[in-house]
């Protein structure tokens, strides 16, 4: 069951083998004084027209008058972006989670409404380029065929060339032996697609359109004291809008700032870079299917192609310089796009061909069929077709991803440099990895507030 809280909002509405296909099942609103008898377990009762299905705790008789209006959840997710919902998704899949009572805290309108997409919109400028892996995970949880009915675009080829002249490399996905090297989608087509596929999940969910103000976790002293009560041993979490909950496990899925990440007390080891860069989109005459990295003397430029003719440039520069690019002419700008790929800072690589096989300038490769092909000049950029954009780029790792009751995932536990494309696709690594940890948690019968205490298999991105 898919639900919203508060009661004020009254709108209707890794491997992954041991997934299975689930029914859909009309939205609902969280009703605060609902309780039921059991911790996930049984069918509840219905309340009116509102359908069965929320489930909440029913303290013991000593604790009734203050814990019966307060729901709670095995699973509270803070942060309900591409991660934070996928990650629900996945849980939703999963045989032994998807009867888990899972709560989104997110005050984006977007989880209420869900984002609006109109065919003949130009693309937004923020993408994720999706690593086949990635697909995988998204084919799994039932959510991908919700993003092939939007604007997409697979890649087949990759290729990446140095401003000197010196050398290129070319990658192709036949080398090995896949079909595409990764799909290029716009942001809000992954995150509208994991909502609605969340929506067809039988699974009860509450979304909280709020923020989180505090987290009171358990100490052994509460929970040896107060034994019998089962609540004693959740993480309490306070809302900006006063609302309380419980739950098991908190997982902190709310980006690089992460207030989950500041309320557990978990340090970071990172730094700034001295770059930002300018993210937009552009329109060339032809389509292509290749992905596209040049390195310049400030940083690299990519262009990635996001179907129709569209492609998205990311573009990385000193901030001074970003700011300017950010607010210079469309045609000026188009002019120092097409100068960063193509034209300016240094020759095109030279292709050699010696024995039959075309090589680079100043290597003979050895290993693969595509780096015998010769080089390629990007697609020409003709047009500015969205708004500019630009952010400091930095980097960030938490000095631990889990603690007693909380785990990180996503941009919380890790931010990195764009220069690979590997950002929410490590995000994406966090919730294979962390689904199946809770899953064999739920298997031997332990709790999953302990298990995070325990370490993550390491998550590898393909």
């Amino acid at each position: 069951m898919f639900r919203r809280s508060p009661a004020r909002s009254l709108n209707t509405g890794g491997d992954m083998s041991r997934l299975i296909a689930t029914r859909r099942l009309a939205s609902n609103i969280f009703v605060p004084r609902l309780a039921t008898r059991t911790f996930c377990t049984e069918t509840p009762a219905k309340l009116n027209d509102v359908p069965s299905g929320s489930q909440f705790h029913r303290e013991p008789k000593d604790d009734e008058g203050f814990m019966n209006d307060v729901p709670q959840h095995d699973i509270a997710i803070v942060g309900g972006g591409m991660v934070g919902m996928a990650l629900a998704c996945s849980l939703a899949s999963m045989p032994l989670t998807k009867h888990s009572s899972i709560a989104i805290i997110d005050s984006n309108p977007a989880l209420s409404n869900g984002p609006v997409i109109k065919k003949d919109d130009p693309p937004d400028p923020r993408v994720s380029t999706v690593t086949p892996a990635t697909i995988s995970l998204f084919k799994d949880i039932g959510a991908w065929e919700n993003v092939e009915q939007h604007r997409h675009a697979y890649f087949d080829k990759m290729q990446v060339w140095d401003y000197t002249g010196f050398g290129y490399t070319r990658y192709n996905a036949r080398d090995a032996d896949k079909d595409v090297l990764g799909c290029v989608v716009e942001n809000k087509v992954l995150h509208k697609s994991l909502l609605s596929c969340l929506q067809n999940k039988d699974i009860n969910t509450t979304i909280y359109p709020t923020r989180l103000s505090s987290i009171s976790l358990p100490t052994r002293s509460s929970v040896s004291s107060l034994g019998a009560s089962a609540s004693k041993n959740l993480a309490k979490l306070d809302l900006s809008d006063g609302t309380n909950l419980y739950a098991k496990l908190v997982v902190g899925a709310d980006g690089s700032k992460s207030r989950v990440r500041e309320l557990a007390g978990i340090k970071t080891t990172g730094w700034s870079y001295s770059q930002s860069a300018v993210i937009c989109t552009v329109e060339h005459p032809t389509e292509n299917f290749c992905a596209w990295q040049r390195f310049l003397p400030a940083g690299p430029i990519a262009l990635l192609s996001i179907g129709d003719n569209f492609s998205n440039i990311v573009w990385t520069m000193s901030p001074k310089d970003a700011s300017n690019h950010k607010i210079m002419n469309e045609d000026d700008f188009v002019k120092a796009v097409n100068h960063a790929l193509d034209f300016g800072h240094g020759p095109r690589p030279e292709s050699r061909v010696f024995g039959g096989n075309v090589i680079s300038s100043f290597f003979r490769p050895d290993v693969t069929s595509s780096v015998h092909e010769r080089f390629e000049p990007p697609p020409k950029v003709v047009k500015l077709a969205s708004d500019r954009m630009a952010f400091q780029l930095s980097l960030m790792h938490a000095n631990q991803y889990a603690s007693k009751h909380v785990v990180l995932i996503g941009d919380a536990a890790h931010t990195v440099h764009p220069l690979a494309g590997q950002g929410v696709n490590m995000g994406y690594g966090d919730v294979s990895s962390l689904s199946n940890v809770i899953a064999d948690g739920v298997a031997v019968g332990s709790d999953i507030g302990e298990l995070m205490t325990m370490s993550l298999p390491v998550i590898v991105t393909k």
